[in-house]
C-alpha cells in the first residue's frame, strides 16, 4: 500500500540544500508572517518526485481508456488545444489589463459568442457562468427578471423527472417553486399530462434535451407550444449538446433560454472538479437581460459593453474562464459545420451500438433509439444477490472506468452509459466482453462481486461512512 508521502517524511531526511538567506530583511516591509512552520514533509527532491509518479501511475484517466461515464461527457481533449491554451499569449492574460492590451482575448471571446449563436440558433449568449449549475442558475435568474419587468408573478418552474439533478436547485435558488412531471412509459414527457400542469403561475418549462436517459422528446414542438401558449418560457439544459451539434438549433425550434457545458461538449473533458464553462444563450426578448459586461465590436475594436439597465448583473468575478474558451474556440475552428455535426453522429452511433449489445445481458427499460448516452439496469442479476454497485466495483479490476451508477433515479439499479464519439470500436467491444463477463460472474460466483474490486490499490471502501465522517487530522511535521 502507498505511504502517504507525510509518513515517508518520518525518517527525517530532508530536500533542503539550499543556503539561509543572509540578506537583511526590513520588518517593516513585511507586516505579515507567519509564526508557525509549514509543517511540510521531510523527504528528499528524488523522493517527492518518485512518491508523486508512484501515484499517477495508479491514477485512471482518459489516456489509459475509455471513461463511459453518462451524462459526464469525460471524452478525448485534443492535445493541440492543450498547447493552444498554455500560450503565454493567452494564459500570461491578467483580466484587470486595459482593453486595449487584450483585443486578441477579446476578439476571441466575442467569436465564439458568435459562433455558439450560430451552433444553437439563439441571437445572444453570455460566456461569464463558471459551470453548468451556473449557468442554470443564471438562466433561471434571467427567467426571474424578466417577469418582473413584466409584471407578473409566476412562481412554478415545471421540471421533468428526467431532467439533470441540479435543475430544481438552481429553479429553487431563484425563488420559483420547482413541480416535477413524470415520463411517460416512453421515458419522455406526455403533452397531455404537460398542459395538466401548465397554468398562468408557470413561469418556465426546464427540460434535458436529450434528457438523462438519453432519450429526444419525440414531442417537443407540442411542449414548447403549450408553455409559450400560456405565457411560459421554455429553458433547455444544453448538457447533452453533444448528441445535436449540427443537427438541432435549439432557438430555431422554440427554446427561449439554454446553456451549454464547454467543459462537455466543446473539448475539455469534465472531470477533476473543473475547469468548467457554462454559456447562456437567448432569444431576442432575453438579449437585455444577460450577464453584463458583454463583449462587443465597434469598427474594427474590441470592448466590453456596461449598457444594459435589465440585466441580472455580474455573475462571475471576471468574465468567465477563459482558458476553457480558447480551448472551445479551436476546437470549433478545427472541426467546422460537418465535423461538428460528425461529432454528434459518431456518439449517436457509438451509444446505440453499446445499447444493443449491453442489453444482452443487462436490463434496458428505454431501449431508444437513444442519442448519445442510454441507461442500462442491473437489475436482472439482483436474483443473485448482484447490485449495480457491485458491478460497477468489478469493472475496476478489468481495468475500466465504471459508468455512472444509481442515475437517473427513475430507472431501478442503474447504469448510465455513454460511449462518446471518440471511442473506437474495438475498445466498445471490449467493453462488451467485459460487461458479458461479469454478467456471468454474477451467475456463477456472486461473492466474487461483493468483494469486488481485488486487484486496486485500495479495495472496496464504506463511501457512506467516509462520507458523513471525513478525517481531515492534518500531521504536524517537526
Amino acid at each position: 500500500m502507498t505511504r502517504t508521502i507525510f509518513e515517508k517524511g518520518l525518517d527525517g531526511r530532508s530536500g533542503k540544500y539550499i543556503q539561509e538567506n543572509d540578506c537583511p530583511v526590513d520588518e517593516a516591509l513585511l507586516p505579515i508572517q507567519r509564526i508557525s512552520s509549514l509543517g511540510l514533509p521531510r523527504i528528499g527532491e528524488q523522493g517527492v518526485i518518485r512518491h508523486y509518479m508512484e501515484l499517477a501511475s495508479k491514477n485512471y484517466h482518459i489516456d489509459k481508456g475509455i471513461y463511459p461515464l453518462g451524462s459526464c461527457t469525460m471524452k478525448y481533449n485534443p492535445v493541440v488545444n492543450e498547447e493552444i491554451a498554455r500560450d503565454n499569449a493567452f494564459c500570461g492574460i491578467h483580466p484587470a489589463q486595459n482593453e486595449a492590451d487584450v483585443q486578441g482575448a477579446l476578439e476571441l471571446i466575442f467569436n465564439l459568442q458568435e459562433d455558439l449563436c450560430e451552433i444553437c440558433g439563439m441571437d445572444s449568449f453570455s460566456l461569464q457562468p463558471a459551470a453548468g449549475a451556473h449557468g442554470e442558475l443564471t438562466g433561471m435568474m434571467i427567467a426571474r427578471d424578466y417577469f418582473r419587468d413584466r409584471g407578473e408573478d409566476r412562481k412554478i418552474v415545471i421540471v421533468p423527472d428526467s431532467a439533470h439533478g441540479t435543475n430544481p436547485s438552481s429553479v429553487s435558488i431563484c425563488g420559483f417553486k420547482p413541480i416535477t412531471i413524470k415520463s411517460d412509459d416512453r421515458g419522455m414527457i406526455s403533452p397531455s399530462d404537460l398542459k395538466e400542469e401548465v397554468n398562468s403561475e408557470t413561469a418556465v418549462i426546464m427540460l434535458t434535451l436529450p434528457n438523462t436517459l438519453g432519450l429526444f422528446e419525440r414531442n417537443i414542438g407540442e411542449i414548447i407550444e403549450i408553455a409559450h401558449d400560456a405565457g411560459a418560457l421554455v429553458y433547455m439544459d444544453g448538457a447533452n449538446m453533444n448528441a445535436l451539434l449540427g443537427i438541432v438549433q435549439p432557438g430555431k425550434i422554440g427554446f427561449d433560454i439554454m446553456h451549454l457545458n464547454l467543459h462537455k461538449t466543446f473539448s475539455t473533458p469534465h472531470g477533476g472538479g473543473g475547469p468548467g464553462s457554462g454559456p447562456v444563450g437567448v432569444r431576442k426578448h432575453l438579449s437585455d437581460f444577460l450577464p453584463v459586461p458583454r463583449v462587443v465590436k465597434n469598427g474594427d475594436k474590441f470592448a466590453f459593453s456596461w449598457e444594459s439597465e435589465k440585466s441580472i448583473g455580474k455573475v462571475h468575478s471576471y468574465f468567465g474562464n477563459f482558458n476553457v474558451f480558447v480551448k472551445a474556440y479551436a476546437y470549433i475552428c478545427r472541426l467546422g459545420s460537418e465535423g461538428l455535426r460528425d461529432v454528434s453522429r459518431n456518439a449517436i452511433i457509438n451509444a446505440n451500438y453499446l445499447m444493443k449489445l449491453v442489453g444482452k445481458f443487462y436490463d434496458v427499460e428505454y431501449p431508444g433509439p437513444c442519442m448519445h448516452e442510454f441507461v442500462a439496469s442491473s437489475v436482472n442479476l439482483k436474483k443473485y444477490g448482484v447490485s449495480t454497485l457491485d458491478v460497477a466495483k468489478r469493472l475496476l479490476d478489468y481495468g475500466v472506468h465504471a459508468p455512472t451508477v444509481y442515475f437517473p433515479l427513475i430507472v431501478k439499479e442503474a447504469l448510465m452509459i455513454e460511449p462518446v464519439e471518440t471511442e473506437k470500436k474495438e475498445t466498445l467491444d471490449r467493453f462488451v466482453e467485459i460487461m458479458k463477463k461479469i454478467s456471468e460472474e454474477a451467475a456463477s460466483n456472486p461473492d466474487l462481486l461483493h468483494e469486488a474490486p481485488i486487484s486496486t490499490p485500495v479495495r472496496r471502501l464504506d463511501e457512506a461512512s467516509a462520507a458523513r465522517n471525513p478525517d481531515f487530522r492534518w500531521r504536524e511535521m517537526e
